[in-house]
């Protein structure tokens, strides 16, 4: 069962501190005598009803209902009672503040205002009232008060909602991270472990008929090996970085281990490309070998890195089987589509007499070091060439 709560626990001790100044209304009300002191006990015990009702209800109608019960009683007090006791309207004030929807703050502080200003006018016209002008002020900060505290609760909603999506970006950081961590293992251990596979094949194979050489690839698996040790700490250590020639060297090793030919076509031409994108293509090619040794049977493979205008396309394409339809939904090129999109890359899948994937990049060219520093774009530019909004040129 619910343990029983006066006002919610998240409010602290402001809705008791406020009781403090249903004094007021309490000492007029001790003045009468009769039926006239019976109704005042009764509506300001209704009134307190309200009050609590406020803090807890969570129906929107409710709400509204008790906000215009506490309304009502402030205006007979004021009117049956002293005018004095007006200053009430600052409890139903507040809770006219609370009102979430536009629409419903509007008629609530609509009716608001109507109520206090008809409970003013008739107090004047009653005659109750001598020092009117001396009540107005306070009127206008009572009608007004409601907006102050809508846009206080409205602030302090955002910044829940702030801290709530910090959590969740947290939260997805970290999956993202373990993603990451996920696909890196599997394109550096993956790799690694299929040319430690396929050289203990051939050890095997080479035990017998030929002592020495299986003593040399024994050796090769070693240094392997150990270079997947070290491509391990580099990961977790965050401190890897593969640039595009070494991942060459490495792909036309193990296509060899596998009994594949490699065959490499490059344009001479090609800029220097940054260490993220070496890292990124990298890491794509590695993938592309890996499959290529794990499913296509294929005998040769050919990569053609070529460079066009504002692009570096590195084409990798076997004369194996193909691909088949789950594979190309799977984690292997996807994870290459994610790679190559941090830098604006792309990937395409052509069905040939076996398997073409073309990696495109788009490239900026690094200004030569002899230019002019130009602080306005932080980079370097020729003496006569005008400043631009571009910081570098296309290649």
């Amino acid at each position: 069962m619910k343990n029983f709560e006066i006002f919610p626990k998240k409010f602290g001790i402001l809705p008791y501190i406020f009781l403090f100044y249903l004094i007021m209304p309490l000492f007029y009300i001790f003045e009468e005598t009769g039926i006239k002191a019976v109704m005042g006990y009764s509506m300001l015990l209704l009134f307190l009803v309200s009050y609590r009702e406020l803090y807890n209800v969570k129906s929107e109608k409710k709400y509204s209902f008790w906000l215009a019960i506490q309304i009502i009683i402030v205006m007979i007090f004021s009117i049956l009672y002293n005018p004095y006791i007006i200053f009430m309207g600052f409890f139903p004030a507040n809770f006219v503040g609370w009102y979430e929807q536009k629409k419903d703050f509007r008629r609530a502080l609509t009716l608001f205002a109507f109520s206090m200003i008809l409970t003013m006018t008739i107090v004047i016209y009653l005659g109750e009232m001598v020092d009117f002008l001396f009540f107005i002020p306070f009127l206008v900060v009572m009608i007004s008060s409601p907006i102050g505290i809508r846009t206080m609760n409205e602030r302090m909603t955002l910044e829940q909602k702030l801290d709530q999506a910090n959590e969740q970006i947290k939260e997805l950081i970290k999956r993202e991270e373990r993603v990451r961590i996920a696909r890196d293992l599997h394109d550096t251990l993956g790799h690694t472990l299929s040319l430690i596979t396929l050289q203990s094949q051939l050890v095997q194979r080479l035990a017998e008929s030929n002592p020495e050489r299986a003593k040399l690839e024994a050796k090769e698996i070693e240094m392997t090996s150990r270079s997947a040790l070290r491509e391990v700490r580099e990961l977790v250590s965050d401190m890897r970085t593969i640039t595009l020639e070494e991942e060459i060297v490495d792909l036309e090793q193990i296509l060899n281990a596998a009994g594949i030919e490699f065959h490499m076509k490059k344009n001479s031409e090609l800029p220097d490309l940054p260490l993220l994108q070496q890292n990124i293509l990298g890491m794509c090619l590695r993938e592309a070998g890996t499959n290529i040794v794990k499913h296509s049977k294929a005998k040769k493979c050919y990569v053609d890195i070529q460079g066009s205008k504002g692009n570096v396309t590195i084409s990798v394409i076997d004369d194996g089987i193909g691909l088949v339809d789950s594979y190309t939904s799977g984690n292997g090129l996807k994870g290459m589509r994610e790679r190559l999109s941090l830098i604006e890359g792309k990937l395409d899948i052509h069905k040939t007499n076996g398997t073409k994937l073309v990696m495109s990049v788009p490239v900026i060219v690094k200004l030569k070091e002899g230019m002019p520093y130009d602080p306005a774009c932080d980079c370097r530019r020729p003496a006569d060439v005008k400043r631009s909004s571009r910081h570098a040129t296309r290649f």
